[in-house]
């Protein structure tokens, strides 16, 4: 469904985010350096407590209902964008990024992925606006997503080079060292381009590969442009601190694809409904919406939402633990043994 918030609060909103990355991107550039974990950790909470004031404010202008979608859309963005994490540690790897400009990386990166978003967003909205039957493939594409995830055939071992980023490495003249934040440096007598540069286009370009997962299943819980933008800006805004927050933790959560998958799951059966709700196809009911099946309310997607995220979290450190004391049993014995 899509709400008509007012456009001055759009522009208004879209201006305030726009400086705050501006902002947030100039603070990064002169300061470059690794944040320590209670940095990073006041960071996230900030960016969370943002999200948290805005979907109130949408509230008060627009009402309840673009509030709660707001909010399903955030924490379902926010939980696919914790996948991205582990891709975005194998880039850093990969291209042996030095910790202190790991940071600027990610943020240009993520502007870089906010662009490419948000044309891809106007675009997916046209399309909807003019064939509901997109919908049947939007559901199909996210359940069988979630397949993946379970079986675990979407999990990447190493990074893997994308189109975008070999066609710059042949056009542009790249160079093979870091020079501190610098694009260009001196190397062997010519000017080339730093690494930076590939890596920046690495981190946007593999975003935007998520985003044919997570933006389909924003979709599914709203129909508003505005609305499903900034759940990812919102969501990305926070990503590069919990990057450095998380640390070894994403180790840990071993059960998250599966959270993941019920969530996408779940959004992909809710949107083949609302397909079929609104149904135009032909060979479907007779081209005729079939109103018997049922609908899902947007409260019922926020639980599952956050049902999922909440199990599969504390399953996970459990197990983690449950390993880490059966590993410490295991190996006390032997050295007992040994004394003896």
């Amino acid at each position: 469904m899509i709400h008509e918030l007012p456009l001055w609060f759009e522009w208004a909103s879209l201006t305030a985010l726009a400086v705050l990355l501006l902002v947030d991107l100039f603070v990064v550039g002169r300061r470059p350096h690794v944040p320590s974990m209670r940095e990073s950790a006041l960071w996230v909470g900030f960016y969370v407590a943002l999200a948290l004031v805005f979907g109130a404010i949408v509230a008060a202008v627009g009402g309840g209902a673009p509030a709660g979608e707001f909010y399903a859309g955030w924490l379902t963005e926010y939980s696919l964008s914790v996948d991205n994490l582990f891709v975005f540690v194998l880039i850093m790897a990969r291209f042996a990024v030095p910790r202190e400009q790991q940071q600027r990386v990610l943020m240009v990166g993520i502007i870089v992925a906010l662009v490419l978003r948000g044309a891809f967003i106007l675009a997916g909205a046209a399309v909807l606006e003019q064939f509901v039957w997109v919908f049947y493939l939007f559901g199909a594409f996210l359940v069988y997503t979630a397949i993946k995830l379970v079986v675990g055939e979407d999990e990447a071992e190493e990074y893997r080079e994308n189109r975008a980023v070999r066609l710059v490495r042949r056009v542009l003249p790249i160079g093979s060292r870091y020079d501190g934040g610098r694009l260009r440096t001196v190397e062997d007598g010519r000017r080339v381009f730093t690494p930076l540069v590939v890596v920046f286009l690495a981190i946007g370009s593999t975003d935007l590969l998520f985003a044919f997962d997570s933006i389909p299943a924003i979709f599914g819980l709203t129909q508003d442009p505005f609305i499903v933008f900034t759940t990812n800006v919102f969501a990305l805004m926070g990503l590069r601190q919990l990057y450095f927050l998380l640390g070894g933790l994403l180790e840990r959560l071993v059960y998250l694809p599966i959270g993941l998958a019920v969530i996408l799951g779940f959004i992909g059966v809710k949107l083949v409904l609302e397909a079929l709700h609104e149904n135009t196809v032909p060979f479907i009911n007779g081209g005729e919406p079939v109103d018997a099946v049922p609908t899902v309310p947007i409260w019922l997607s926020l639980v599952v939402i956050v049902g999922a995220l909440a199990v599969t979290t504390v399953a996970s450190l459990l197990r983690t633990r449950a390993l880490r004391a059966a590993q410490a049993t295991d190996v006390a014995p032997v050295g007992a043994r040994e004394e003896d």
